[in-house]
């Protein structure tokens, strides 16, 4: 789909189907809002107008993806969906095994359990939430090594996703590789508000673990988002195509979990890809122990095939300009506004940057929860929050993280929303901004052990 300059583009699709959508009062939202205990992931579905909590299983399938639904397989062995599956990896990604597992989290599990030793460090590109929680709860230690600029909201750097080189050889210098079993890296880094990965900063990493005989793990979720964003904006890659890109990215790394419920437009399901047989034999036992026999792990042969189909559509560029391109239409109309919002605008969503909105909030009293249950309150709109309450409680001394980026994030789910969805959102987040001063914050009077963000309920302060 080549667009012409100053010319309007549309998405690369029509509509089949449809999903009505009902609009609530406020007085009717303020009732859901309180009895959720003001977490937004506490809202029933249908108490919602646009849903952006999330971007994970929440994609519309194409047609052929659902035809594939009806050529499930579900013999217990052996299933053809597997094949095909490994088939489509092989030839996209290039991973010389699979282990299919019901979604990434589980993944993410079994390669700690397999890779980790206690005392172990983990360095990453920023930490995500569950991939973090299962390296601590293997015995190993998060390291954070990405660019500073990844901290800053405000910076304009292209590739926010890049790990800092330096920051990286000197833990391996201070720890002993013996103590790094391997470097964890995301394409696109969420946490950061969807920010890639630059391929010159992917081959110098790989220059440097082969050097010290380390591993890389790819966290793979968003691969074909990050890779849009090298052909647009890196040098040599502009006439490349996104599978193409996609394949080189993946054969600079060892092993790659994916949870499929994104990049891949399924609405479960996920696996970890190895090279290594011998860390491919492990997995194999373990998925039989906590997910499913090795040719389906956690997934039905229906959803393996409509998986192998969503790879294929994943990197298409079309789509992939789509998808990509309506996520900045949303975020230049919040720039535009005047909203203060993390720059650049990501890949998967519009990060508002609730540190700057709600200044008078300390963090203690959680702002970008409290932004996020605003937004809610005004318009339907459910976001999320992406800040101290996602980053939990260190593990030793039991205190708050405080990141730097306190963030509510808009998270657009692929081929579901239109563009004008995508206005009434700008206007909802417009008047609420304009209005922060208002917002008082909140108290947390509940939080669970772990992954508190999902179940934690809060009161306002008064």
């Amino acid at each position: 789909m080549k667009r012409i300059k100053n010319r309007s583009w549309a998405e690369p699709y029509k509509i089949k189907m449809v999903e009505p959508l009902f609009m609530n009062t406020r007085q009717q939202r303020e009732k859901f809002l309180m009895d959720a205990g003001y977490n937004t992931f506490l809202l029933k579905s249908r108490d919602v107008y646009i849903d952006l909590l999330t971007d994970s299983g929440t994609s519309a399938m194409s047609d052929r993806q659902w035809a594939g639904i009806m050529m499930g397989d579900e013999s217990y062995a052996g299933s053809e969906n597997f094949y095909h599956l490994e088939e489509t990896v092989q030839n996209y990604y290039g991973y010389k095994h699979i282990i299919p597992t019901h979604q990434g989290r589980a993944a993410e599990h079994i390669i700690s359990q397999i890779l980790i030793k206690k005392g172990d460090f983990l360095p990453g590109n920023m930490y995500f939430t569950t991939t973090r929680l299962h390296q601590e709860l293997a015995g190993g230690t998060f390291v954070d090594v990405i660019v500073d600029e990844a901290h800053d909201a405000n910076s304009e750097f292209k590739f926010k996703g890049n790990i800092n080189l330096e920051k990286l050889e000197n833990l391996i210098k201070e720890k002993g590789a013996d103590k790094i079993p391997y470097v964890c890296m995301a394409t696109t880094v969420n946490m950061a508000g969807g920010q890639p990965i630059s391929m010159q900063n992917l081959k110098e990493l790989r220059k440097l673990t082969s050097k010290y005989g380390i591993k890389i793990i790819h966290d793979m979720t968003r691969v074909a988002e990050n890779a849009y964003m090298i052909q647009q904006l890196e040098e040599g890659y502009a006439k490349k195509t996104c599978a193409e890109i996609v394949r080189e990215i993946c054969d600079l790394t060892d092993a790659a979990t994916m949870s499929a419920k994104k990049d891949a437009l399924v609405n479960i399901g996920g696996f970890l890809a190895v090279n290594d047989y011998a860390v491919f034999e492990k997995a194999r036992n373990m998925v039989v122990i906590y997910e499913g026999l090795h040719t389906y792990g956690g997934m039905a042969g229906r959803d393996m095939e409509a998986l192998a189909i969503g790879i294929t559509e994943s990197v298409n560029d079309d789509h992939i300009q789509a998808r990509v391109g309506q996520v900045m239409y949303l975020g230049n109309k919040l720039i535009q506004a005047g909203v203060p919002v993390v720059k650049p605008i990501g890949t998967h969503g519009v990060f508002l940057n609730a540190r700057e909105i709600l200044p008078h909030v300390s963090q203690d009293n959680f702002p970008a929860q409290a932004l996020a249950a605003e937004i809610y309150l005004d318009s339907g709109v459910r976001a999320m929050e992406r800040g101290v309450v996602s980053a939990g409680r260190n593990i030793k001394t039991g205190l708050h993280n405080y990141p730097k980026l306190e963030l509510v994030r808009l998270t657009i789910p692929r081929r579901v929303y239109t563009q004008a969805h995508m206005d009434v959102i700008a206007e909802s987040v417009e008047y609420v901004y304009q209005n922060a001063h208002k917002i008082k914050g909140l108290k947390m009077v509940y939080e669970p052990k772990y992954l508190r963000f999902f179940q934690a309920r809060f009161e306002p302060v008064i």
